[in-house]
């Protein structure tokens, strides 16, 4: 007997994996929660149904969220996630010496104990010390913070549950305020093959409040699609003007110097969408 997982993905597509075994399953206080063991990608975490991260393709996602940002901003020492409970995006931010203070807003408290059990190699710089971790909702979070953080990340499911409220353009203008004067916000915006209004939307909302806004692009196997963008925005800072001296040394699996350009080089279909 098999057993496989299926992702609807549209309400004609999904994607699928054999599964070995499932470790968790748990209708937390915001989402069903499952932690599943699959023969291709290893431990994956699931909320409502959607593919968050793998142990074989998270570096993908987590990289390109972290270092893209950080290279173009000069001097990151203060960081805020909100969401990105599996810790992945915090491991990367670890990464950059210049940081003193990354705090880490996730509402569900058990997607932190879970990945903490079983997604190890994401989730273990959750202990570091420069780490604040907060369950508390990321939204309000935002709206209290003034002036506060060089950098915003926003690792989010997609816009179903409590992250619906993260993806509105009040969401984007309480950004704006908590971060400093020179300050660099990104979020991921979904796929465009199948989410094509949402990243129209987002990048307009967007632009409409930060002078300096782009859209980039990674392959994310487990990730609808696998084309996967994200809305960079910046205050002061554009990330197609990083000079090479900023760069150094990371050890890294997918983000280089020259992905770091590169990936703004949209397909026409893509940056149709953005025009």
């Amino acid at each position: 007997m098999e057993l496989w997982y299926t992702e609807k993905q549209t309400e004609h597509f999904g994607i699928t994996a054999k599964i070995k075994q499932t470790h968790h399953t748990e209708q937390t206080d915001f989402q069903k929660l499952d932690m599943i063991e699959t023969e291709e990608f290893g431990n994956m975490l699931v909320l409502d149904g959607m593919v968050m991260t793998t142990e074989k393709d998270e570096f993908v996602y987590h990289e390109m969220v972290a270092h893209v940002p950080l290279f173009t901003h000069p001097n990151p020492k203060n960081v805020l996630v909100v969401g990105g409970g599996d810790g992945g995006v915090i491991r990367e931010i670890l990464k950059h010496p210049s940081v003193e203070k990354a705090t880490l807003v996730e509402i569900d408290g058990k997607v932190i104990e879970y990945s903490k059990k079983y997604l190890p190699t994401i989730a273990g710089a959750l202990n570091d010390p420069r780490v604040d971790v907060q369950v508390d909702d990321g939204f309000m979070h935002i709206a209290k913070s003034v002036n506060e953080y060089d950098v915003i990340m926003v690792d989010s499911t997609e816009p179903v549950g409590p992250a619906v409220k993260l993806f509105e353009k009040g969401f984007y203008e309480g950004i704006s305020k908590a971060l400093k004067d020179d300050g660099i916000f990104v979020a991921q915006t979904d796929n465009p093959w199948f989410h094509s209004e949402l990243i129209t939307k987002v990048f307009k909302d967007v632009q409409e409040i930060f002078p300096i806004t782009r859209l980039y692009t990674a392959n994310i196997p487990t990730y609808p699609s696998g084309l996967w963008t994200f809305t960079i925005a910046s205050k002061k800072h554009d990330p197609l003007e990083v000079e090479d001296s900023r760069f150094h040394d990371l050890e890294t699996k997918y983000y280089t110097k020259e992905l770091h350009k590169a990936c703004f080089a949209l397909p026409k279909f893509v940056s149709d969408l953005v025009k």
